[in-house]
């Protein structure tokens, strides 16, 4: 995810979408609003591929999914089946190479491929096929998962047995939408890293991300793809397969703090409950005396609201964000850095001037946009700030598919939380503790990857030069 106001937030590499249409549907502008419903999840590039007879058509381009496809392309995607694919990199370059859908030659003709994740095997994977004579087009770890899939069917397997074959060799988290020339297969790591799940129009499934996409659609939602699960989608229904490669579950916590949609529903859970949960545990744990509670837009609104139903305190709107701030931002110079912070939020001094003010929100990675952030509600006449974060300190980078620094420019790393109220300037900071953060999503069925808290992480990793130094 970008967030052109939070430069220094983390980052969700990519929204997958899949449809298998049994009705009629125009399945290429179905799968255009359901990533327009997934923008959030990447922004630098989109795809959509369609199964034409038996064939493969696709378009993609760098930039938003309005940007990148009107109504002329879109009449020209005919078919019965689609996948798309909305993107961030954290694996492979920003170039129009790694935009996916990936659409690779095999044994059955062609096959489009959507992916979000990361592979921690990738490169040694990449090597050993090059070795063997592989030629790669991308630097994406999703062209691998392609080539091994198109290796194992060469071998007569069936699509299902190369999938199942090239799951038992990657190492990471993924979940993928894949479109051959007749079925539409939706894939999750086995432990379920990435989410993805199942919904219908009329007698249609579909796949996404996210369930807020099939809202957007018009859709019903079904159930979540499980954990090491392929499900296969053709003129037959829906199949399951169980791989029997899932012995534990490690959902990305990162999902209901910050990544998802509130509207959405992950694994049981509701990410705005969730959210609300978080700031209310917040308000138990870390009680202030002030007068009001702020949430920074977007993602600490929600959080801000249940800091002040617990604590008593009233809610106000506390910022204006200024939505027409597009990805092309000319970024100013150092010495107009502060003006560029006002330009994208602001504010609002009728509500804050000369009041006690809590600030919500949901992480703090680096830290310079809080220290900017606090310094806007001093200017607007704040007498004290006390800034809350409904997560705890992100101490550790991620490998699982979110863009995270090295561990020496996560600020908590290598900072008391002492030392990080100073630098962004707050009255008080505090965080949430891991305890309570596990227990915010309510009804989850599944346990959590919380690596980026505690540094244990769900599949062993290779650490990259110095990603795990301070130093």
């Amino acid at each position: 995810m970008i967030d052109n106001n939070r430069p220094d937030k983390l980052r969700e590499e990519c929204g997958v979408f899949g449809i298998f249409s049994k009705d009629g549907h125009n399945v290429a502008s179905i799968t255009y609003y359901a990533l327009y419903a997934l923008q959030h999840r990447g922004q630098e590039s989109c795809g959509i591929a369609v199964n034409r007879e038996g064939d493969i058509d696709h378009h993609k381009a760098m930039g938003l999914v309005p940007e990148v496809f009107n109504e002329k392309i879109l009449d020209g995607l005919k078919g019965k089946a689609a996948v798309g694919h909305v993107r961030y990199s954290t694996t492979g370059a920003s170039l129009l190479s790694n935009a996916q859908p990936l659409v690779v030659k095999y044994k059955d003709g062609k096959m489009a491929l959507a992916h979000n994740g990361n592979l921690v095997n990738a490169s040694e994977l990449r090597e050993k096929l090059e070795e063997n004579g592989a030629i790669f087009q991308s630097t994406i770890d999703s062209e691998v998962m392609a080539y091994l899939i198109s290796r194992y069917r060469g071998h007569n397997n069936s699509i299902e047995e190369a999938i199942t074959e090239m799951m038992k060799e990657v190492k990471g988290s993924y979940a993928l939408v894949i479109l051959t020339p007749k079925k539409l297969l939706g894939i999750r790591d086995p432990l379920g890293i990435r989410p993805l799940c199942i919904g219908r129009i009329d007698n249609s499934y579909v796949l996404a991300s996210e369930s807020c996409a099939f809202d957007a659609i018009g859709a019903e939602f079904i159930r979540d793809v499980e954990p090491g699960e392929i499900v296969v989608i053709s003129e037959d229904g829906l199949v399951s397969i169980d791989t029997g490669l899932s012995n534990k579950t490690s959902l990305c916590i990162f999902e209901h703090i910050y990544f998802a949609r509130p509207d959405s529903f992950i694994d049981g859970a509701s990410v705005y409950r969730a959210r609300f949960e978080a700031g209310r545990l917040l308000a138990m744990e870390n009680p202030v005396n002030a007068d009001l509670v702020i949430g920074v837009p977007d993602s600490g609104i929600t959080a801000a609201l249940g800091y002040s139903e617990q604590s008593g305190i009233p809610y106000a709107q506390g910022f204006i964000k200024n939505r027409y701030v597009g990805r092309t931002f000319i970024q100013p110079d150092q010495g107009m850095r502060e003006m560029s912070v006002r330009i994208k939020l602001n504010a609002m001094r009728n509500a804050v001037e000369g009041k006690r003010v809590i600030m919500v929100d949901d992480s703090i990675v680096r830290g310079t946009t809080s220290k900017r952030i606090v310094q806007l509600l001093r200017d607007a006449g704040a007498t004290e700030v006390h800034l809350k974060i409904s997560s705890p300190p992100v101490k550790w980078p991620c490998y699982f598919g979110i863009d995270t620094p090295s561990r020496k420019h996560l600020t908590a790393a290598c900072h008391s939380v002492e030392e990080i109220r100073q630098l962004v300037g707050a009255d008080t900071l505090s965080y949430l503790s891991l305890e309570g953060l596990i227990s915010t999503p309510v009804g989850s069925r599944v346990k959590f990857c919380k690596a980026c808290f505690d540094g244990n992480y769900p599949i062993e990793v290779t650490p990259e030069g110095n990603k795990f130094s301070c130093g």
